[in-house]
């Protein structure tokens, strides 16, 4: 995998990565479920529970990746571009841009 110099660049592969609509939504799920941790930990001011976030994020991500996908995440070569990645997948699926 050659070096990205920005996220423009990076995001049709990030997009190629996720051909399996499988995996699309188990990080679409995982997207939610670090929402709703965020949310719930903040809400109730148990802040304990936020180590669970990574867990359900990366959790179905790489379920996704390695069960359905069958290819290595992205994230192992360019962690902060992923994490931008997954978070515009998420928003493009939220408005029916990509299909989940």
């Amino acid at each position: 995998m050659s070096g990205y110099s920005s996220f423009a660049e990076f995001y049709p592969f990030y997009l190629s990565e996720h051909s399996n609509r499988l995996c699309r939504r188990l990080h679409f799920i995982g997207s939610t479920l670090v929402l709703a941790v965020i949310v719930l930990a903040l809400a109730s001011g148990q802040l304990r529970w936020l180590w669970l976030a990574p867990v359900f994020g990366y959790g179905c991500a790489w379920i996704g990746h390695f069960v359905f996908e069958k290819n290595r995440p992205a994230t192992f070569k360019h962690p902060l571009y992923s994490l931008a990645g997954d978070w515009v997948m998420y928003g493009q699926m939220l408005r029916g841009k990509i299909r989940f």
